[in-house]
């Protein structure tokens, strides 16, 4: 399929997401960028967060790493659903009845104002690099796809989605991207449909055929009983409730979606009917990803391998769909990874625009005309920096999803530890020593999983998260404000 072909189909995609803002964008108020009007079906709201979370990583990354990982992320996946029970039923009725907008404020009504600092502070590092990440990979994809045939060098290319997106969302922010988000997670998993059923037909499988060929391959090995390994199924499945409460449950970007839902019960239902069908695709990538290396085995396509271990296994998805699968399937691989795209740098540079603008600049406090002002240039703001993140790690390699999860344990780690404690003690701290805690403790955990991997060769693997939050934990009871908590027994 031609680079022209694929430009013209990116643009008409485009051209759909404008004229979804357009309708979305009457009839706004200042809150509506922020909030929706807290108005949004919680239907659409949880079909559209599963393109959001799923983001290109997921698209490319999830079957690419079968090859290297069998289906050990599955522990994962079964982890994560039980942190959203976690979600919706202890997180969401918090933030409903304290009717936020940046769900960080929680956290000076239970410590103070510096650890409400902290807090939002993490998010905004974790969701820059989180978001520059997943961008990152779809930029890639689409260079490899369009821009290289043109010309264009790759920081041109990320140029020209940060301003696609900035030119869609500026206006309404969530409002517009709980719509376009729909729309862009339908053609993600439309995609994924398409190209197993392509495979199926090149493999000459029935339907029956292609579960069993997935079943009986020897990638499918789901349980990792090795307790040194990185991916131990305690350590996965932990990691898994753990991580899905910090990136989803106390995240901005995630929470600001549900918050537009109409009451705390839609929201729940959200969270809820979100999870399974999110559980649901993530099988769907792992079994994908077995199905793409059959066909590149029975079609002698050379894949890179070293040290005995596929390598770049990211780019086996694309290379395939691009090459191999016909024009079909590389439209809808196109479509599902532009929609991954967007879908996922849209939603985060609202979130951190509106955790910005409502946490360090007190916008709720500014008349209109201010908070116009200010909105625009904390978005612009943020474009710049994700920019800036991606071109840094422009030359990385592996797959992105691994990286993302590890990052994700070092920076919502505190968060995770904050949180925590502040819902399940009611022991009051001293404000003032949070942001050290919060800034040591991932430097902490990064050493001793170094210490661990060398002495014992025992891999904390994606619990990081755990050890960094457990950590968190501890030093707040070793900060705690005693003279607070005799007042509060008198």
């Amino acid at each position: 399929m031609s680079a022209a072909l694929i430009l013209v189909i990116i643009a008409s995609y485009f051209g759909v997401l404008m004229l979804i803002s357009h309708v979305v964008s009457k009839n706004t108020s200042d809150d509506s960028f922020y909030t929706g009007d807290r108005k949004s079906p919680w239907q659409i709201v949880a079909f559209g967060m599963i393109g959001a979370v799923l983001s290109g990583v997921t698209f490319v990354s999830i079957p690419g790493m079968v090859g290297t990982n069998y289906f050990y992320y599955a522990q994962f996946v079964v982890g994560n659903v039980v942190g959203y029970v976690f979600i919706t039923y202890v997180l969401i009725p918090i933030y409903y009845d304290l009717k936020l907008v940046s769900i960080y404020s929680y956290l000076e009504t239970r410590f103070g104002i510096r650890a409400y600092k902290t807090g939002s502070l993490f998010f905004l590092i974790s969701q820059s690099f989180g978001a520059a990440l997943r961008l990152l990979l779809a930029a890639k994809i689409l260079q490899y796809a369009v821009f290289d045939a043109f010309g264009v060098p790759f920081f041109i290319t990320v140029l020209i989605i940060l301003i696609l997106i900035w030119i869609y969302t500026h206006k309404s922010g969530i409002k517009t991207i709980v719509w376009t988000d729909t729309l862009q997670t339908f053609f993600l998993l439309l995609a994924v449909v398409v190209t197993i059923y392509v495979v199926k037909g090149s493999l000459n499988l029935s339907l029956t055929e292609t579960i069993s060929s997935v079943v009986e391959h020897e990638y499918f090995k789901v349980f990792d009983w090795d307790f040194n390994s990185g991916n131990n199924f305690f350590k996965q499945f932990i990691s898994g409730v753990l991580i899905a409460v910090a990136m989803v449950g106390l995240d901005q970007n995630m929470m600001q979606k549900t918050l537009t839902c109409k009451n705390k019960k839609e929201a729940q239902q959200n969270i809820l009917v979100f999870s399974l069908i999110l559980a649901v695709t993530q099988f769907l990538f792992l079994g994908l990803g077995v199905l793409l290396y059959l066909y590149a085995e029975k079609f002698g396509i050379h894949l890179d391998i070293e040290n005995g271990k596929f390598i770049n296994t990211d780019t086996l998805f694309p290379m395939l769909s691009l090459n191999h699968f016909g024009t079909i399937a590389s439209i809808s691989f196109i479509l599902g990874i532009t929609a991954a795209s967007f879908s996922s740098a849209d939603s985060a540079i609202t979130a951190l625009t509106t955790s910005f603008t409502h946490d360090f600049l007190d916008i709720q406090h500014k008349n209109s005309n201010e908070k116009r002002k200010l909105k625009n240039r904390v978005l612009f703001g943020f474009s710049v920096v994700i920019f800036t993140i991606i071109m840094l790690f422009s030359q990385s390699k592996g797959d992105v999803i691994s990286t993302i999860f590890k990052v994700a344990g070092y920076t919502y780690g505190p968060l995770l530890g904050l949180y925590l404690f502040g819902i399940f003690t009611k022991i009051k701290i001293r404000d003032k020593a949070v942001p050290y805690i919060c800034v040591l403790m991932p430097i902490t955990t990064y050493f001793l999983n170094d210490f661990f991997i060398d002495w014992f060769k025992f891999d904390f693997g994606f619990m990081n998260i755990f050890v960094n939050a457990f950590l968190t934990v501890l030093c707040l009871i070793l900060v705690k404000n005693n003279k607070t908590v005799i007042l509060n027994k008198q």
